[in-house]
């Protein structure tokens, strides 16, 4: 099948610690210089979680994307000199670029004074990472100009996913944008096109190779939209079952420190790693030590600059776990440079699939890693921000009480007397309420306690409770 020999030759895992790569960035009108530069350090981010080493970087700045390659000529030829390419697509009307034209085209020199047109074939790069999306019709183009393997944006970030994905869901989702990602750029084969076939699951008369892969994807496609479904009212039964629980949802940028925040609170063994979307599937946990009232913490996929829509979409079950938390964390790592940016990121992502409503705190993390004026300078800034580190024992503890005061809001403190003859009361009290004392008596026990009035009014109406007002 043609989509499958278009995902080998995208990537090949067996190559991948060892392959160079050349990052393009192509700056357009409207866009800061800063931010284009931000992108490009996370595209090297990204490329390196995949074990590529990056060589070089380009930049252009170019008034649109459109064009046979979104490059200009000069730039393509640069480009070429690092892979070893002819710096023009194969055509029957043009010639190759000559070796003189080449040295015109470019600077005689690159960054490290290595002249460029000599770069021994072992130091050339095998694979060329675009930081935006570009059309099949470009990918293949600038293949041709190269002689290497061309990736965009999108390309890189769903094989990084697809090597991450551990749970049947995650893997069908990413499956759903990698089948989306192919399909368009999907090309006839040389040999077998508009053959004819016969037969159930065959071709019909005058199916080419390229029509019929694009059926099975089609066909692949629906499947895989079934089963997600199935596995999504799964999902939608077990959060009606925690619907009476207090839910506390971490979000925010890929690698700022969710997961160890997650294993700080819950002391679960989730995987922890300094990777970009080392964590790509949901888990819920209950806070460690448990508290009353009980709260439940997920760790949930972190978001990126240019995440493609199709992996926005797929990760529903993230999406809803936000949509439906009590109350979001935005996690930011307060080391990096560009996590102001990167919250508007997770912010703006949140408020379009429906979570920009829902209460939020901000957790600066790993402040760590910063001076003690840089961390004051931060309290000044982001007065109700959260300012920690994950890795600190007390201020995972300050967190928890934190959240756990978050919670307490409206509860209220009543004294409450119960008969030793009363069944089931005592036990219903300790599941639903925070005692915070307890004194035994000739008729029965005296508690003071902490919950919320509707709490109350349940045990009342079931059992005749007495209650008193605390002093």
């Amino acid at each position: 099948m043609t989509c499958a020999r278009e995902g080998s030759r995208m990537m090949h895992p067996g190559v991948a610690s060892t392959l160079k790569a050349v990052l393009v960035s192509i700056r357009l009108p409207g866009v800061a210089e800063r931010e284009s530069e931000l992108s490009l350090v996370e595209l090297r981010r990204l490329v390196e979680t995949l074990g590529y080493e990056v060589i070089e970087t380009l930049s252009q700045q170019r008034p649109t994307l459109k064009g046979p390659t979104a490059l200009g000529e000069g730039k393509l030829v640069e480009l070429a000199l690092l892979t070893g390419g002819p710096g023009q697509p194969a055509s029957p009307i043009k010639r190759k670029v000559t070796r003189a034209e080449a040295r015109r085209a470019v600077p005689d020199e690159a960054e490290n004074g290595e002249p460029m047109a000599t770069r021994a074939p072992g130091q050339r790069a095998g694979i060329v990472i675009f930081d935006c999306d570009l059309s099949p019709s470009q990918l293949q183009k600038i293949e041709s100009a190269t002689a290497a393997k061309v990736l965009d944006r999108t390309g890189v970030i769903i094989e990084i996913f697809s090597r991450h994905a551990r749970t049947r869901a995650a893997k069908l989702q990413i499956e759903i944008a990698r089948l989306n990602y192919t399909a368009p750029r999907l090309r006839e084969s040389s040999a077998g096109a508009d053959r004819q076939g016969g037969g159930i699951g065959g071709k019909g008369a005058g199916e080419s190779s390229l029509e019929l892969d694009r059926r099975k994807i089609r066909d692949r496609l629906k499947e895989i939209k079934a089963e997600l479904e199935s596995i999504h009212e799964e999902d939608e039964h077990r959060r009606s079952r925690r619907a009476q629980e207090h839910s506390v949802v971490l979000v925010g940028y890929t690698n700022a420190g969710k997961s160890s925040m997650m294993r700080g609170l819950t002391g679960s063994e989730v995987l922890i790693e300094d990777k970009l979307f080392a964590t790509l599937d949901t888990t819920v946990r209950p806070i460690h030590p448990e508290s009353y009232p009980r709260i439940l913490v997920s760790d949930t996929v972190g978001f990126i600059r240019k995440l493609p829509h199709d992996l926005v979409a797929s990760f529903r079950s993230t999406l809803d776990e936000a949509r439906n938390a009590s109350l979001l964390l935005y996690i930011v790592d307060a080391a990096d440079v560009s996590f102001r940016s990167q919250l508007t990121v997770a912010r703006t992502v949140l408020s379009e699939v429906g979570a920009g409503k829902v209460p939020s705190r901000v957790v600066l993390n790993k402040t760590d890693r910063l001076d003690t004026g840089e961390v004051a300078s931060l309290a000044h800034e982001f007065p109700a921000a959260i300012l920690m580190s994950a890795r600190n024992p007390e201020h995972l503890t300050r967190l928890r009480e934190t959240l756990i005061s978050f919670f307490e809001e409206g509860m209220v403190e009543r004294e409450l007397f119960i008969p030793y003859d009363t069944q089931g009361l005592i036990g219903d009290i300790r599941s639903s309420m925070r005692v915070l004392n307890e004194v035994y008596v000739d008729l029965g026990i005296s508690m003071r306690v902490k919950t919320f009035p509707e709490n109350l009014a349940r045990l009342q109406k079931r059992y005749d409770l007495k209650v008193g007002k605390t002093h």
